[in-house]
Order: structure tokens, then C-alpha cells, then sequence
């Protein structure tokens, strides 16, 4: 086979996956990715709906503690937005700030908490980075809020 013919196949291959793969499938999967790591680290800290549990404080006062949050505060903060963005994400409403939020975390827990597992928040970053530029896509509340608003 020719070199020509290998590009020619490699566009028409590449085409296709444009087709098959539009940005808002791509900006959903990255929600529901994102969304769901948050969400179940957040539930590892709670009983019930939203009862913080005793390990929860002492994972805070010990391997979660950070300079300038007493523990206790940052165990709600923590929880609180480990629940509260990844449900807005799902929704795909407040999309760029939720993922804002969440790669804020995402920098503390890097710089103050876990620095060795930057290849992990990396990854997290790498699907929230998409979220805070495009927003939710056309699979979103925010779309439709947005065209909403447009027409009002």
C-alpha cells in the first residue's frame, strides 16, 4: 500500500470518529466520568444523606489536614462539594463552575494532600479542563437554560 493511500485511509477513519464521537457525546461522558469519582469519594465520608461520619473527621485531623482550614470545616467543605458539583454535573447545569469547583479540589488534595498522585489528578484534570471551556454541550440544562434565555 502507498503512503497515500495510509493518510487517505487515516482521514477517512478519522472522519468517521468525528461523526460517531460529537463533541456533546464527548462533553457528557467527560460529566458523568468526573462526576462519578467526586461523588462516590463523597459518599465514603457520610452515612445517610449527608451525616458526616467520625473516620471522616479523623481522616481530616490527620491525612487530609490542610494549612489554613481547621479540620472540621474542611471535612463539610470537602463532603458538601464532593456531593453538590458532581450532581450539578450530571445535570449539566452550572457546568463551567462545578468543574471550576472541582478542579479547584483537585489542586488542593495535588499540592496539600496527595502530591505523589498527580498522574491520577491529572486525569481529573484532563476531563475537567474540557467541562470549564465548552461547558456542558448540547446534552445539558445549561443548553437549554441558555436557549431559554436567548428567546426571552
Amino acid at each position: 500500500m502507498k503512503a497515500p493511500d495510509m493518510i487517505e485511509i487515516y482521514d477517512h477513519a478519522a472522519s468517521a470518529a468525528r461523526r460517531l464521537l460529537p463533541d456533546a457525546l464527548l462533553l457528557l461522558v467527560a460529566r458523568l466520568g468526573i462526576a462519578a469519582i467526586f461523588f462516590l469519594s463523597g459518599r465514603t465520608k457520610v452515612t445517610g444523606v449527608l451525616h458526616i461520619t467520625d473516620s471522616a473527621y479523623y481522616l481530616f485531623e490527620t491525612d487530609y489536614k490542610l494549612p489554613f482550614v481547621p479540620p472540621h470545616i474542611a471535612a463539610h467543605l470537602a463532603t458538601y462539594s464532593e456531593h453538590l458539583f458532581p450532581i450539578l454535573l450530571v445535570l449539566g447545569l452550572g457546568t463551567r463552575f462545578s468543574a471550576l469547583a472541582l478542579l479547584g479540589m483537585t489542586t488542593v488534595i495535588e499540592v496539600f494532600v496527595y502530591p505523589d498522585a498527580w498522574p491520577t489528578h491529572l486525569s481529573w484534570a484532563g476531563l475537567l479542563l474540557p467541562l470549564i471551556a465548552y461547558g456542558g454541550g448540547a446534552f445539558s440544562l445549561d443548553r437549554i437554560v441558555g436557549r431559554a434565555l436567548h428567546r426571552a
